[in-house]
């Protein structure tokens, strides 16, 4: 965890545990997935990405296993 605590403080502030938040230009964005997936061990961890477009909008992408599925979230 100490790996990822590392790569996902260069761009987000960290909230709680594994809980990071922040605004994020889209190049950083892509910079942190990129350097995430070179530590992450894809078939046991999972990093899920919230995306807020706007209040009416949200995107949740998950890289790695995931662990648990849901169809909709309220």
């Amino acid at each position: 965890m100490g790996r990822i605590l590392k790569i996902c403080r260069k761009y987000l502030h960290w909230v709680q545990n594994s809980v990071f938040e922040g605004e994020i230009s889209d190049a950083n964005l892509k910079k942190l997935k990129y350097e995430l997936l070179a530590k992450i061990d894809k078939d046991e961890d999972s990093v899920i990405f919230y995306t807020f477009r706007s209040t009416k909008y949200t995107n949740r992408e998950i890289i790695g296993l995931e662990k648990n599925p849901m169809d909709l979230m309220l």
